[in-house]
């Protein structure tokens, strides 16, 4: 039987993750599993507790929490080749959609948590130069990352509403960027490209921001890279093209460009780059695939 860290962010998806965690405890000690608890939401302490289970023995992480409480931990649970279990008790939970787990059903997700066995999916690595860190979902730059830099520098409202005005207040002041982008495809060819856009996203898997599919088709295991990019459009196209992410739509568009890669290099004047819809810096970053680098109990992919 495994014997897991289960990892309980409490605050996670409006404070719904202490609850979550009781569930998930019953259920796996009823499984025999093995359990040792981890709960809080500073990151540092968090990491030190999970490092001394991990050391002792042992061979599973279970997450309750959301894309933002995996990333604080994934280098962790990759060092120590531990499998990752994910019940999801975010806002975003976009790891656990890419999964095709039921993300608004933890029991559902619990079930298979227990029947599933571990498939490997690729993770991105991203070096700013000084630091390196790993990404599950997306990293993204431009447009979102600017209403994340202004979202967070707001102390009121709270929730989606401090997005929805982190939007509008943006889109009164913002112009497309200029980007630097030096690729290297799956043969190692290298290519540079200088555009203007509104957004880079670079995907390992297909959503960010809780559902929006900006690398709608990227699949977790496939060895590559999706690079994303949105081109300059008016503003009342960018405002109509956010719902068209939430269904995939907007890869229709004449403005919405994909390429794979293995690695690429991003670089634009003044922007930030978000991973897992945490903040990670300004640019530039090299992105590169980390192919088959976690074990994660979830469905076998389809197709």
């Amino acid at each position: 039987m495994r014997h897991a860290a289960l990892v309980v962010n409490p605050v996670s998806g409006q404070r719904r993750g202490e609850a979550i965690g009781e569930v998930a405890t019953r259920r796996l000690r009823d499984a025999s599993w093995t359990i040792d608890r981890v709960t809080g939401d500073d990151v540092p302490a968090v990491r030190s507790s999970l490092r001394t289970l991990l050391e002792a023995g042992a061979d599973t992480v279970v997450v309750i929490g959301g894309d933002g409480a995996l990333h604080g931990i994934l280098d962790l649970v990759v060092e120590f080749d531990a499998t990752l279990g994910l019940v999801p008790a975010g806002t975003g939970n976009d790891l656990a959609r890419g999964l095709d787990l039921p993300y608004r059903d933890p029991e559902a997700c619990l079930d298979l948590l227990l029947a599933s066995p571990p498939r490997r999916i690729d993770l991105a690595r991203v070096d700013d130069g000084q630091h390196r860190r790993l990404v599950a979902t997306v990293v993204a730059s431009g447009f979102d990352s600017k209403v994340n830099e202004r979202a967070n520098a707001m102390t009121w409202p709270r929730g989606n509403l401090r997005y929805t005005i982190a939007i509008l207040a943006e889109l009164r002041a913002f112009a497309p960027v200029p980007f630097c982008l030096e690729l290297v495809d799956a043969a190692g060819q290298t290519r540079r490209v200088d555009t203007e856009a509104m957004l880079v996203a670079v995907g390992n898997g297909p959503s960010f921001g809780g559902g929006l599919r900006i690398a709608h088709g990227a699949v977790l295991d496939d060895g590559l890279l999706d690079v994303c990019l949105i081109r300059p459009v008016s503003r009342s196209l960018l405002v109509r093209t956010f719902p068209k992410l939430r269904r995939g739509t907007h890869v229709s568009l004449r403005e919405f460009e994909r390429l794979m890669v293995r690695s690429v290099r991003v670089d634009a004047p003044d922007i930030v780059g978000y991973g897992d819809g945490e903040r990670l810096g300004p640019l530039p970053v090299t992105i590169e695939v980390v192919p088959r680098a976690l074990a994660v109990l979830a469905p076998a992919r389809v197709g």
